[in-house]
């Protein structure tokens, strides 16, 4: 099974667009074909942004959505990274994924170094394709 890290980009796509493909992503994690690596920092993360007034999810939505995150999901302990990363909120993701030989999954791929297991929701769907 592929262990995958959602960027918060991807998981406040999926609950914008359920048709979208950070939706299909997101829901493969919840139907465990792929596997969720989460960690305290990035739970945090989703939740305070889920909660932002800006997108308006009902409290209802928002705590059934991070339910099914975290029952699906495993909590795994990063090691902090020295690598350059261009905004020092995203090192949590990075760090996880690698530390976990997993792929992050972002919609903002510039955030990140060069890497290969670093994709956008297409080109993972894509990789999943192929595999």
């Amino acid at each position: 099974m592929q262990n995958v890290v959602l960027d918060t980009n991807v998981i406040v796509s999926a609950v914008l667009t359920p048709a979208g493909n950070p939706a299909k992503i997101v829901n493969m994690g919840l139907d465990k074909s792929i596997q969720l690596n989460l960690c305290a920092e990035i739970l945090a993360e989703y939740e305070e942004v889920l909660s932002r007034t800006e997108f308006d999810f009902s409290v209802e939505k928002r705590n059934t959505f991070m339910s099914g995150i975290k029952k699906s999901g495993i909590l795994v302990e990063p090691s902090l990274s020295d690598i350059a990363i261009p905004d020092e909120d995203d090192r949590v993701f990075y760090d996880t994924a690698k530390d976990n030989a997993a792929i992050l999954v972002t919609g903002n791929t510039k955030h990140y170094p060069a890497e290969s297991f670093i994709m956008t929701p297409s080109d993972f769907l894509a990789f999943l394709e192929k595999e």
